[in-house]
C-alpha cells in the first residue's frame, strides 16, 4: 500500500510490544461504503484478537481513503482501561489522519497503546508474541 509505509508500522508494533504482555495489531482496508466501527469488529474476530493470554489484544482499524478508523480491544482491556484511554489513542492518531498521514497516525496510536498497556500488562517472564505483528491489508 502506497500510502502506509508497512516496515515501519511493523517496527513500531513490534517495539511496542516489547514493553507489554498484551498483542497489538493493524489492519488496512481497502475503501469500502459500508459502516466503519462494524467492519473493525469483523476484523477483529477474522484475526483471532480473542486468541490471546488474558484477552489482551487490541486492532486498529484503519479506512486510508475515508481517513475513517476504530480502535477495537478485547474484554481484558475494557476491564482495566477506562474511556479516557480510548479517548487518547484516537486523539493520537486523528490529527495526523486528517492530514493523510497514516503511517506517523498508525505509529502514534501503536506507541499510544503501548504506553497504557504497559501499565495493565507489563511484559512478563516467558513472553511470546502471540499474534503476529504484520499489518493486514485485509
Amino acid at each position: 500500500m502506497r500510502q502506509i509505509d508497512i516496515a515501519a508500522v511493523r517496527a513500531a508494533i513490534a517495539a511496542s510490544e516489547k514493553r507489554t504482555s498484551a498483542e497489538i495489531r493493524v489492519s488496512v482496508s481497502v475503501f469500502f461504503w459500508g459502516d466503519v466501527e462494524r467492519a473493525s469488529h469483523r476484523a477483529f474476530d477474522r484475526l483471532g484478537m480473542r486468541n490471546t493470554r488474558d484477552r489482551s489484544g487490541v486492532l486498529i482499524f484503519l479506512v486510508p481513503a475515508r481517513r475513517k478508523f476504530a480502535v477495537v480491544g478485547d474484554q481484558g482491556i475494557h476491564e482495566r482501561a477506562g474511556d479516557d484511554f480510548w479517548r487518547a489513542v484516537a486523539a493520537a492518531m486523528q490529527v495526523h489522519f486528517r492530514n493523510s498521514e497514516f503511517t506517523a497516525g498508525l505509529v502514534a496510536g501503536v506507541t499510544a497503546l503501548a504506553d497504557e498497556l504497559a501499565v495493565h500488562f507489563p511484559p512478563e517472564a516467558g513472553d511470546h508474541n502471540q499474534l503476529p505483528d504484520d499489518v493486514d491489508l485485509g
